[in-house]
């Protein structure tokens, strides 16, 4: 009866010790999830600054109230047996995920009064024969106790030492190191001209990024890159490689440079100071779209042309409707820092974009897109849809003809399971030649993409492009022509994730009459990149 009476006494005790340590395991788990989903979200650089304190009423935690699932657990806890500790500011946060200093100091707040329970309550109780008792259940678990102690005293110099050597408590330094083999595989002559870069070349684009974080929920990204991937000239635009650099140097530059931050609950908003593109404004809605790292090989087949008019300096906003509705506006300029005369911020090349995002359900996402821009061609194409030839025309440097353009887009991705993705898009361009020969021009393209997410092995990606790159379908600027033909772009990849660091990517390029011209030889591009990304 009197063990009974003891075992009585110090049960509520015991079990809230057996609920810290059960809530403690689980919190542990949803950290590491958490952890692994959302690698770039840093921790609150304050967190460790706060000390757990012991409280003596549940009316002390703002957070805590009557109508939650624990009240009356908490409640017993902390008023019965001063068993459970907060935080400085009087919160307990009951969801939130527990370390294992937090779990440590609970836990031995409840184990002390345990202890104080029997020694006040039931210290005239305890006969030689429960002192026998918990020595023996000591003896009999003192291999798992050292065990444990060994295993916290581990982790605990592990923490020291990676507190110790960390790199920022707000900013996360990877990088990433693409390496390209290419080489012109079929065909010879381009409008007249025999094609010379048929040798197997070797570059590489390095970046070094820093991620930094002041709140947990904004952004300040700082890239740099170095860059000599050449792609091969084959004397038209069309089929040129997303990842190669301008003028295959390897010297490193601030390649990138922006802040993100919330301004209230629907609206994010971007201030780039340096090499933004359409993808930090807005959703480019393509599987494909992997920055030159992953996905597809080419320009044409990393996102719609029309995207290429906007880069630079600038500023984007998001607004959320909801989350199948979202408005993007953003301006970029491409000479944003040079003060000569017809260039800076609002005088010089300048794109802007407005899109309208709609997700019906999770599986699909449609693209709405319409682009203003001047003097920023689209990179990928006829050389008269990007505007070579009328450089030609006119007798200026490609970078001294004056054009405005006003774009439209729409594009689609619709996941038919959870292995097929279904997408594409199509791109008008009307273009007007300000300088020199005036007219204007039409510029269409489209494509249709096929995605198959981890085919073989989870983290693969195997595609499938064909479309049509930038046509001038119609032209009324003396000289120059619309288009003769259409060139069929044809592009197939297969990314290989070898690990979590390293993926392989072999692919081909077909382009069918390039330059949208039936008398020039098909040209077979063949590419092998190598990703490493830490």
């Amino acid at each position: 009866m009197q063990k009974f009476w003891k075992y009585l006494l110090v049960s509520p005790a015991v079990c809230g010790v057996m609920l810290f340590v059960n809530t403690a395991t689980f919190a542990g788990e949803t950290s590491g999830n958490y952890e692994i989903n959302q690698p770039q979200v840093l921790a609150n650089p304050d967190t460790k600054d706060q000390n757990i304190g012991q409280v003596t009423s549940v009316s002390q935690f703002s957070d805590v109230q009557p109508t939650d699932w624990a009240f009356q657990a908490l409640q017993s806890l902390v008023e019965r047996y001063g068993c459970i500790a907060g935080y400085p500011n009087s919160t307990y946060r009951g969801n939130r995920a527990l370390t294992r200093y937090e779990f440590a100091a609970g836990l031995n707040a409840c184990l002390d009064r345990v202890n104080e329970l029997i020694a006040t309550a039931t210290g005239d109780l305890v006969s030689k024969q429960d002192l026998a008792t918990l020595q023996k259940l000591q003896e009999d678990f003192s291999a798992e106790l050292a065990t444990l102690r060994g295993r916290v005293d581990a982790v605990e110099a592990r923490t020291a030492e990676l507190e110790a050597n960390q790199f920022s408590t707000t900013t996360k330094l990877q990088g990433q190191v693409v390496a390209v083999v290419s080489d012109v595989l079929s065909g010879n002559t381009v409008n007249g001209a025999e094609i010379t870069d048929e040798n197997t070349t070797l570059g590489v684009r390095a970046r070094i990024e820093l991620v930094t974080s002041f709140t947990g929920k904004d952004t300040l990204f700082t890239r740099i890159q170095a860059n000599n991937i050449l792609s091969p000239n084959i004397g038209t635009p069309e089929g040129n490689l997303f990842f190669a650099g301008e003028d295959g140097t390897t010297d490193a530059a601030i390649d990138a440079l922006f802040y993100k931050f919330p301004l209230g609950e629907k609206t994010e908003v971007v201030a780039i100071a340096n090499a933004g593109a359409a993808d930090d404004l807005t959703s480019t809605v393509n599987l494909f779209d992997g920055d030159g790292a992953f996905g597809a090989l080419s320009t044409f087949g990393t996102r719609n042309p029309i995207y290429n008019q906007i880069n630079g300096a600038g500023l984007g906003v998001t607004y959320d409707f909801s989350e199948k509705l979202a408005l993007s506006l953003g301006y970029l300029s491409g000479t944003a820092n040079n003060p000569t005369l017809n260039n800076g911020l609002f005088n010089g090349s300048y794109g802007a974009l407005a899109q309208l995002t709609v997700k019906p359900s999770d599986r699909i996402s449609i693209g709405l897109t319409y682009i203003n821009s001047y003097n920023q061609p689209l990179l990928t194409g006829s050389n008269a849809a990007t505007f070579q030839d009328i450089a030609a025309i006119q007798g200026l440097p490609e970078d001294q003809v004056g054009f405005s353009s006003n774009s439209y887009g729409v594009q689609a991705s619709i996941g038919i399971t959870d292995n097929i993705v279904l997408g594409g898009w199509a791109g008008y361009t009307n273009s007007q030649s300000l300088r020199g020969t005036r007219g204007d021009v039409d510029i269409w393209n489209y494509a249709v993409t096929l995605g198959f997410p981890d085919l073989g092995k989870k983290g693969n990606l195997a595609g499938i492009i064909a479309g049509v790159e930038p046509k001038l379908t119609s032209s009324d600027i003396a000289g120059l022509d619309s288009d003769p033909d259409t060139s069929y772009h044809l592009e197939a990849f297969y990314q290989y994730k070898l690990s979590d660091n390293i993926t392989i990517t072999p692919g081909v390029i077909w382009l069918t009459s390039p330059d949208h011209n039936d008398t020039n030889d098909d040209v077979v591009i063949g590419a092998l990149r190598t990703t490493f990304s830490f």
